[in-house]
């Protein structure tokens, strides 16, 4: 057990502040003692001073992808992209069909590294490695599990390679879920047939799970799914059943129009805002109108900083969304109300963050909204606790050789790109 001395803990759900010591015990039901007497800390493995630092629930994140880790600083495209569909020809879609096991396992140690020293400890990561599909989950399980860091994970089933490939994911996904929690992935309605969408949604209702899908990220998406399917993305989704799922993830839904948004909103489904790859892709501007309360936040692969995708959501959403202080928390933190609805293991009350907050001005009750916005960020991050357990000890990886990874992971990058 561990055993947080002389902290303030600032409950993530009330937001009350309580100056304590925590005992945080392990596992994936472990829980907190405040305070705890005499005989509950004999078993007490590591005693952390968090004199002048604050204590909160760790973060999570509603949408990520490993598969991008390999990216940065890569060679430019053979043709630079003029909109969103030639972006993902020419970038993603190449990218992704190099990768190989070896490739991928190194994108998710790069990825859940970057996670834990942001204070993350849950990841939800839509995948995609088309030419290396069998074992390409587990794979990111077990780096994950290296790490220390939570996961619930989903293989990007699509046509756009084929349907060899596309029947390739779905058994790949199939045979994950016989073990481990997962969703049911898809890319986007643009490229996916009806076919491969009905099985889909069967695989899902088989395993108890959901759907995790790209929605009308892009006019492209709308546009082909009138033109081939004679209705809207979220009105196909809707009939084929995906949405019925309360474990259902969509992505991004930005150009949906008010009776999708009221299907949406009616439905047992989630969205993911991921504001800066919206920004970054110039593909719009994400509102909150006529979707409902069940609205998280994601990375969309950019990063692995929550943090930093509030503080975007909550500046690019004064001119596009209806967003206040509240609400940005409310959909930061709502990934953990995904989690717990759905009875998702690992993301217990013992996944814990210390901040050394570093302050010029007070932080207390009734003005933490201020300082969330525009004071915390991840260089504050100290100590990361996962399942109660150290995964992060004074910014330091606890599990894994950080150095180590990292080097590799160059090699793995360089390989990549060779072949771009």
């Amino acid at each position: 057990m561990i055993l947080l001395k002389n902290g303030t803990y600032v409950n993530w759900e009330t937001l009350e502040f309580r100056c304590a010591d925590i005992l945080v015990s392990p596992g994936m039901e472990g829980s907190l003692t405040f305070n705890p007497d005499r005989a509950a800390s004999q078993d007490i493995t590591r005693v952390i001073d968090c004199t002048g630092k604050f204590i909160t629930k760790a973060f999570a994140n509603g949408h990520h992808h490993v598969y991008s880790a390999l990216a940065r600083g890569m060679p430019p495209p053979k043709k630079n992209p003029e909109n969103f569909r030639e972006i993902l020809q020419y970038v993603w879609w190449n990218l992704d069909k190099a990768l190989d096991l070896e490739m991928v396992r190194y994108s998710a140690l790069a990825t859940a590294i970057s996670c834990a020293k942001s204070g993350v400890t849950f990841v939800i990561d839509h995948h995609a490695s088309p030419f290396a599909v069998e074992g390409s989950l587990e794979t990111i399980a077990c780096a994950f599990d290296e790490v220390g860091v939570g996961h619930l994970l989903c293989y990007e089933i699509s046509d756009r390679d084929g349907m060899e490939v596309a029947r390739k994911g779905l058994e790949e996904t199939a045979s994950y879920l016989a073990g481990r929690q997962g969703l049911v992935g898809l890319h986007a309605s643009f490229t996916v047939g009806d076919e491969t969408l009905k099985h889909a949604v069967h695989l899902a209702e088989q395993a108890q799970s959901g759907i995790h899908i790209h929605v009308a990220e892009d006019k492209y998406d709308e546009v082909h799914c009138i033109e081939h399917y004679q209705q809207r993305v979220i009105e196909r989704l809707s009939d084929a059943g995906a949405l019925q799922f309360p474990k259902t993830i969509l992505a991004h839904c930005l150009h949906l129009d008010e009776h999708e948004r009221g299907l949406v909103e009616g439905s047992a489904a989630w969205v993911v805002q991921n504001m800066e790859s919206n920004l970054n892709n110039s593909v719009g501007f994400f509102s909150s109108k006529g979707l409902g309360p069940r609205i998280m936040l994601g990375t969309d692969g950019m990063h692995s900083d929550m943090l930093r995708s509030a503080k975007s959501a909550f500046f690019a959403g004064h001119n596009f969304d209806f967003i206040d202080y509240a609400g940005t928390y409310q959909r930061f933190r709502n990934v953990h109300r995904y989690l717990q609805s759905n009875d998702i293991a690992g993301d217990g009350a013992n996944n814990l963050v210390v901040l050394d907050y570093d302050t010029p001005t007070p932080l207390m009750d009734g003005n933490f909204f201020g300082h969330f916005l525009f004071g915390i960020e991840s260089r504050h991050v100290t100590h990361v606790i996962s399942r109660g357990k150290l995964i992060v000890d004074d910014s330091v990886m606890v599990n894994v050789d950080e150095k180590g990874i990292l080097e590799e992971s160059h090699k793995q990058a360089l390989r990549l790109w060779e072949m771009l």
